[in-house]
């Protein structure tokens, strides 16, 4: 039997539609069981925090649990290689961070590589390290630290949580943008390092803010500056370090990621539903208390940040040979 035209196109068009109704009815429908968020880092740290904060909030939208999931090791690569090798069906996310994008260059011979192997899906956010001393250093100001460095090349001594952590990587680009000579001393982790720093078996530390803001207020560090672009609502009266350095920034961010071929219907679905943790008060008043400015936007916009913010730190590493442990 011979159908009529009109007959005919209406059933090819309704054919090619199953394909575009299935997938969207799949998104709609996930999540359908547990979700994993994969953390390169130990409970209790900053990446973790953020991780467990959007998990409850996807949880509470979604009806599934965000199970938090900590695997440390190899300066976050073994977290990372476990999320591109998993099924990109959306159940196996990856707390995205700096440390990615300094990654890809600070290691020779990774197993995959970050920006083809991930699907971006959505910032979180943004905050700055800042600058501190411990009292016994004379500066005040980035200024004075950067004319006290010049006067007593190789004295001053900066702490970092390891060699390529964004702490040290954010101090290279320091010394390399103003020509001075401060001795890295790097430790196993970022704790240890402030323990020396609050000491004075340092000098000074590119620190995060909420592991350092309390010493600051509480008169056991001096801060210098922000390494932000703007400056933080909570230090007032402390200027960014582009004030005195123009062009200087370095800044730790955090996001969401998934495996590559990841469904676009799923990552708009996450994407839409981290969007609007981000604007939630409660969500942005917990993140600014730690400091966190949000970042939020589209999937391509973090993907753009993931590429920059690589970019960037590998100009810095290779152009100050730093090699990972």
């Amino acid at each position: 039997m011979k159908l009529p035209r009109r007959e005919f196109l209406h059933l090819v068009v309704g054919a090619a539609a199953l394909p575009a109704l299935s997938r969207f009815a799949y998104a709609q429908a996930y999540p359908t069981r547990p979700v994993r968020i994969i953390v390169a880092v130990a409970a209790g740290g900053g990446n973790d925090i953020i991780a467990r904060l959007i998990g409850q909030f996807l949880a509470e939208r979604l009806g599934q649990s965000f199970i938090i999931e900590n695997r440390p090791g190899a300066g976050g690569n073994i977290a990372t290689e476990a999320v591109i090798r998993s099924p990109s069906d959306g159940y196996t996310l990856l707390l995205v961070a700096a440390a990615n994008a300094i990654n890809a260059t600070l290691y020779d011979k990774l197993n995959f590589d970050f920006i083809r192997d991930t699907a971006p899906v959505a910032g979180i956010g943004s905050v700055p390290n800042l600058i501190v001393v411990h009292p016994s250093v004379p500066a005040k100001t980035v200024s004075e630290l950067i004319a006290y460095a010049k006067a007593n090349p190789g004295k001053l001594t900066t702490a970092s949580g390891g060699i390529g952590t964004p702490q040290h990587v954010a101090g290279e680009l320091f010394k390399m943008m103003t020509g001075t000579n401060i001795i890295h001393v790097p430790y196993r982790g970022a704790a240890p390092a402030l323990t020396d720093l609050l000491g004075g078996q340092v000098q000074m530390m590119f620190a995060t803010m909420p592991t350092s803001i309390e010493h600051v207020r509480a008169g056991r560090l001096r801060p210098l500056a922000v390494t932000g672009r703007t400056p933080s609502q909570m230090l007032n009266g402390v200027p960014t370090v582009s004030e005195t350095v123009p062009g200087f920034e370095a800044s730790s961010w955090y996001g969401i990621g998934a495996p590559k071929n990841t469904p676009a219907e799923i990552v708009d679905r996450l994407n839409k539903e981290i969007n609007a943790a981000l604007a939630d008060p409660r969500m942005l008043r917990r993140l600014s208390e730690l400091g966190v400015s949000p970042i939020a936007g589209s999937p391509p916009d973090f993907g753009q940040l993931i590429v920059e913010e690589t970019e960037k730190w590998g100009k810095v590493i290779r152009a100050t040979n730093i090699k990972a442990e």
